[in-house]
C-alpha cells in the first residue's frame, strides 16, 4: 500500500515519512515534486531529507523547471535534467580519458607491460627487455607522452645504440620492445595513434648462424650434458636429432609421441605450422626410457613437475667447460641451444636432403628462413662443384663416343 503524501507550504511540494527511520527528532521523510507540463500533471522523486534534501531545496528545483517551461531554456523535467546530467558526466569522461591518454607516459605503460612479459614470456626474453630500457629506451623516452615519441626520436635511439657498438639485432630488439609497449598501449585503450616504429627503418641485420656442431662435437657434448644432467641431455638429443625448438621440446606431451609409427608430432610452433618429425632410433630409445618412469602428461617437466620455462644454464657452463666459445666474439658462432637446431638442419642438408624435406621438417613458412639456418660447409660446396663437373665431363665422353660410333659406322 502505498503511503500518503502530505503536501507542504509550498504548492507542489509534497513528501512522505519513513515508518521507522528518524532523521534528527523527526521521521526521514522522501520529498516529491508535482508541476504540470503540456497539460498534463507530472510527480517526480527528488529524495530523502538523510540525503540533504530539504522543502526549500524541492521548491527550488521546482522553480527551475516551471522557469525552462517558460522560457524553453534548459531541462523542463527531473528526467531531462537527469539525462542530461548523465550525458555530461560521460561526455567529461570521455574528455579525462583522452587527456589521460594525451599526457600517459612511455614509462607508466612499460611498467604495465613488462607485468604481463613476465608472465606471458621466459626469464632470458623479460630480462632482456628489462636491460633494454633501463640501458637505452629510458634514457630517452621514459618522461615522453607517448604522442611525443616520434620516428625522430627512434633514429636517435638506433644512432646512439649503434655509437656505442650495439648489433644490428640488439638494435632490433629494442624497437621491438618499443613496438610491442605501443601495441600494448593500443590494445588496453592508453593510446590511440599510430606505432612510431613501423616508420622506422630496421637496421640491416644478419644474425645467421654460421656455427654447427662436427660429429666428434655433438658427441662430446651429449656426453658431458649426460654425466651433469641426465634430463638436460635428453632434451639436447631431441633438438639435435629432430630439430625442435626448446619451447617445442618443453611442450611435448606423450600424446605428442608416437611410438609405433616413429615420430614426434610438434603442434602450436612459432611458426604456426605443426609438422611431424621421424624419430632417429638414439631418440626413440631414450624416449621409452624416459616414459617408463614418467608420472606427468609432459615428457619433460621442471624439478617442481611444471613445465620447464628456459634451457638450464648447466648447457652454457658445459660449453664453456668444453672451450667451444674461446675467443669468440661474434654471438653467430657461439654455440647455444639454438646451435642444436641449427646443427640437425645443416647435417641434412649435408647428407644430401634436399631443401623442400629441410623445410618442411624444420617447420620454416617460407624457403628463405631454410635457407638463412641451413648453411652448407665449405666442403659440401665443393663436392657439388666436383659432381657438377664429373657430369659435364661425363656428357662430353658420350658426345664424343657418338661421334666415334657414327664415323666407324660411316
Amino acid at each position: 500500500m502505498k503511503q500518503k503524501k502530505i503536501k507542504t507550504k509550498t504548492p507542489g511540494v509534497r513528501y512522505y515519512e519513513h515508518k521507522t527511520r528518524k532523521y534528527g527528532v523527526k521521521f526521514d521523510r522522501y520529498y516529491t515534486i508535482r508541476y504540470k507540463i503540456d497539460g498534463k500533471d507530472k510527480e517526480e522523486a527528488l529524495g530523502w531529507a538523510s540525503n540533504g534534501w530539504t522543502e526549500q531545496k524541492a521548491a527550488e528545483r521546482l522553480a527551475e523547471l516551471k522557469q525552462a517551461q517558460r522560457t524553453g531554456d534548459g531541462a523542463k523535467t527531473l528526467d531531462e535534467k537527469r539525462k542530461q546530467a548523465k550525458e555530461k558526466e560521460e561526455k567529461q569522461k570521455v574528455i579525462e580519458n583522452q587527456r589521460k591518454r594525451e599526457l600517459i607516459t612511455f614509462s607508466e605503460v612499460f611498467e604495465k607491460y613488462f607485468v604481463q612479459s613476465q608472465q606471458d614470456k621466459t626469464r632470458q626474453s623479460w630480462h632482456t627487455e628489462e636491460l633494454l630500457y633501463r640501458n637505452w629506451l629510458s634514457k630517452l623516452m621514459a618522461d615522453k607522452p607517448l604522442r611525443e615519441i616520434t620516428p625522430f626520436i627512434l633514429e636517435k635511439l638506433k644512432k646512439a645504440m649503434t655509437d656505442n657498438g650495439r648489433q644490428p639485432r640488439t638494435v632490433t630488439y629494442a624497437l621491438q620492445v618499443v613496438r610491442q609497449v605501443f601495441n600494448y598501449a593500443k590494445n588496453h585503450d592508453l593510446f590511440n595513434g599510430d606505432n612510431p616504429v613501423s616508420k622506422v627503418k630496421k637496421p640491416s641485420n644478419d644474425n645467421r648462424r654460421n656455427r654447427y656442431l662436427e660429429k666428434e662435437e655433438a658427441e662430446k657434448l651429449l656426453k658431458a650434458l649426460e654425466m651433469r644432467s641426465p634430463q638436460l641431455h635428453n632434451i639436447s638429443l631431441v633438438s639435435l636429432h629432430c630439430g625442435l625448438r626448446a619451447g617445442e621440446i618443453f611442450n611435448l606431451t606423450w600424446e605428442n609421441v608416437n611410438f609405433k609409427r616413429d615420430f614426434i608430432s610438434v603442434t602450436d610452433t612459432k611458426s604456426g605450422r605443426n609438422r611431424n618429425i621421424p624419430m632417429t632410433n638414439e631418440v626413440r630409445n631414450m624416449l621409452e626410457e624416459v616414459k617408463k618412469t614418467s608420472t606427468t602428461e609432459l615428457v619433460f617437466v621442471s624439478s617442481k613437475g611444471e613445465r620447464i620455462k628456459e634451457v638450464s644454464r648447466t648447457f652454457d657452463r658445459v660449453v664453456e667447460e668444453l672451450g667451444f666459445n674461446i675467443n669468440i666474439k661474434d654471438s653467430r658462432n657461439k654455440v647455444v641451444f639454438h646451435t642444436l637446431r641449427h646443427t640437425y638442419a645443416s647435417w641434412l642438408v649435408m647428407s644430401g636432403t634436399d631443401l623442400y624435406s629441410v623445410q618442411k621438417l624444420m617447420g620454416h613458412s617460407t624457403m628463405a628462413m631454410t635457407e638463412r639456418y641451413s648453411h652448407l660447409s665449405p666442403n659440401h660446396l665443393q663436392k657439388a662443384i666436383a659432381n657438377f663437373e664429373e657430369y659435364v665431363n661425363k656428357s662430353k665422353e658420350q658426345e664424343k663416343l657418338v661421334v666415334i660410333t657414327n664415323g666407324a659406322l660411316n
